[in-house]
């Protein structure tokens, strides 16, 4: 197999050929570029897959109009009736020989053109792959986000939270030592009060 490397619409493709038919390659690459480079000019530069299924279409249905004209061509001069001088016959020879290599030549064309269908439709599956690979990636990061938020709102709250339990802490031990305050003045009166009482007995 050989490797060839062709231009269509302005990108460049790696495309795999048998050996020998390269040029067959290069022809029906050269006809599916002409129809790229009319639609760039007419719409404007487009993505990859969209330009190959679009320019390979257009291909077909000039093929197919190709064929057609074909079909309904009048019959050859060989099998009109016989004709009288060599010379008419060699045209009729003539025309028959072109005949055949328009039909030979059409041939390989639509076999190039349909694996380049299939390698425009493969690219397309592929990006439509990625499209969800990366939508699905998109919506994980999403679900990874709102976590983190929820984590943070929660981290926040025990923040309060505790910053509340040591004002509380605060507050009951300003209490605890009022209290012991009162207490120590209490018993400093109930000791004066006994020795008030003693020095009177």
């Amino acid at each position: 197999m050989a490797e060839v490397r062709v231009s269509i619409g302005g990108r460049d493709f790696e495309v795999a050929c048998h050996d020998g038919e390269e040029h067959f390659l290069q022809s029906a690459a050269l006809l599916l570029d002409n129809e790229a480079s009319a639609l760039n000019e007419a719409l404007g530069r487009m993505p990859e897959t969209r330009m190959l299924l679009m320019s390979g279409l257009m291909l077909a249905d000039k093929t197919a109009s190709l064929e057609d004209q074909l079909k309904n061509a009048p019959p050859a001069a060989s099998q009109a009736a016989p004709v009288e001088d060599e010379a008419a016959q060699k045209r009729a020879r003539k025309a028959e020989a072109q005949l055949s290599e328009a039909q030979t030549e059409l041939a390989e064309l639509r076999a190039e053109l349909a694996e380049l269908q299939a390698k425009a439709h493969a690219v397309v599956k592929k990006a439509t792959e990625s499209e969800t690979l990366r939508d699905k990636t998109e919506a994980k990061v999403g679900e990874l986000e709102a976590a983190r938020d929820a984590a943070e709102e929660r981290a926040n709250g025990a923040d309060a939270a505790r910053e509340a339990a040591e004002v509380r802490a605060n507050e009951a031990e300003a209490a605890r030592d009022a209290a012991v305050s009162v207490m120590q003045s209490m018993v400093k009166r109930i000791e004066y009060a006994a020795e008030s009482i003693k020095k009177a007995g």
